[in-house]
């Protein structure tokens, strides 16, 4: 009986145009270097990362801050979903949407199953927060990274200049997800027995490093290098303790997506050296107006859904000039903005993947109905609230 047929991995499919136009020179050499110049940290930042959560939550670092929550909800339901609320803000706004993502969803999914709240409610807040809490610091957002210096170069401060289409865009989130999820947020919930991790010394270093992780990255310090580090630093505290790693070891890095994410990124740059850039820089309206930054705005949230937010940034940032408004409407697009596909952000591919390991379904209808809600209010908050701050 002959065998069945294996399909082509996934990513191997990616892999090949990416490999295609750097080998052909449809990517010239130079531009395929800077490139990587630019994108290469921010993979190996993402790498970093996921080994990190994983490494937290074999050590019951989630399980704990799940115990603390429900503990101080006082078994009230919408308490709980407030405290998931300002955790996910926080996080996202000082560790980055990705650390959202990746520490964030098995702590939701956790509470979810512990408390019998609904565990879609609670996902979708913490997709939500960790791509519309990502304007305020430059840390919040890779593509704030990607910006930072031109700020610099305008003489004017980042968190000047974003700090209020952050506020708008986070307050609009809570208002909609508290209103759609008015209906599973009522009754209360039994706390049950305290959680014991098994090996407390561990938790403490865990919480330790993440907690130094976080002030490096508040700190202005390369943030692969600081992810690098505290994932390094895990490794060796499982070793001290000889507790052994989740899973298979190489499969804590998600190299497949890793790669999937680069071949994109080649793809798009490719596109933009033969021209797209000059397209995408014909259709956007020229100007300051609040009617311009909302057609800024729009078209650099639409890209980001169409082809991922940190691409799509590098492909619009000629759109901004030396308008640090510009500037600010392609970082909402971008940052707001993608909340529509699956792909959109990095953080997005990454919360797909935790609530999927997790066995959480999670109908692309009702992600893409509250991106529906979301995306087109919160960009246009954000955009009016940078018309009127500046």
């Amino acid at each position: 009986m002959p065998r069945p047929r294996r399909a082509v991995p996934w990513w191997a499919v990616a892999l090949v145009p990416a490999v295609a136009v750097v080998l052909t020179g449809a990517l010239p050499r130079a531009d395929a270097a800077a490139l990587a110049e630019r994108v290469g940290p921010v993979l190996l930042f993402v790498a970093a990362l996921t080994v990190v959560a994983e490494l937290c939550g074999a050590a019951g670092l989630f399980d704990l801050a799940t115990d603390a929550a429900v503990r101080a909800s006082g078994g009230r339901r919408w308490l709980l979903w407030l405290l998931l609320v300002g955790i996910a803000v926080a996080s996202t706004v000082l560790l980055s949407l990705d650390t959202t993502a990746v520490l964030l969803t098995p702590l939701a999914i956790t509470l979810a199953r512990r408390t019998r709240t609904s565990p879609l409610l609670l996902v979708l807040t913490v997709v939500a927060l960790a791509n519309t809490a990502s304007l305020l610091l430059p840390v919040s957002n890779l593509t704030n990274l990607l910006a930072d210096h031109r700020f610099a170069d305008q003489g004017v401060g980042y968190l000047g200049v974003m700090w209020a289409p952050a506020v708008a865009a986070v307050v609009v989130t809570v208002a909609v997800l508290a209103v759609r999820g008015r209906r599973d947020l009522r009754g209360r919930f039994e706390q049950g027995e305290r959680y014991v991790p098994p090996d407390r010394a561990l938790v403490v270093a865990t919480g330790v490093t993440v907690g130094v992780m976080a002030v490096g990255f508040v700190g202005g310090l390369s943030v692969w290098a600081v992810a690098l580090g505290a994932a390094a630093a895990l490794l060796v505290a499982f070793a001290v303790r000889r507790r052994p790693v989740p899973g298979r070891a190489r499969d804590l890095v998600p190299w497949r997506m890793i790669l999937v994410v680069g071949a994109l990124f080649v793809v798009v740059e490719t596109l933009h050296v033969r021209g797209l850039g000059d397209w995408v820089l014909d259709a956007v309206p020229a100007g300051a107006d609040t009617g311009a930054l909302l057609g800024v705005a729009g078209l650099s949230a639409v890209v980001a859904n169409v082809v991922n937010n940190l691409p799509a940034y590098l492909l619009l940032e000629p759109v901004a000039g030396d308008d640090v408004r510009r500037l600010a409407a392609v970082l909402i697009g971008t940052g707001v903005g993608p909340l529509l596909t699956p792909w959109a952000s990095l953080a997005t591919v990454l919360w797909w993947r935790r609530c999927r390991q997790a066995m959480v379904h999670v109908p692309v209808r009702a992600f893409l109905v509250q991106g529906l809600w979301l995306a087109p209010l919160c960009v246009a908050a954000s955009v009016l609230a940078l018309a009127a701050l500046t």
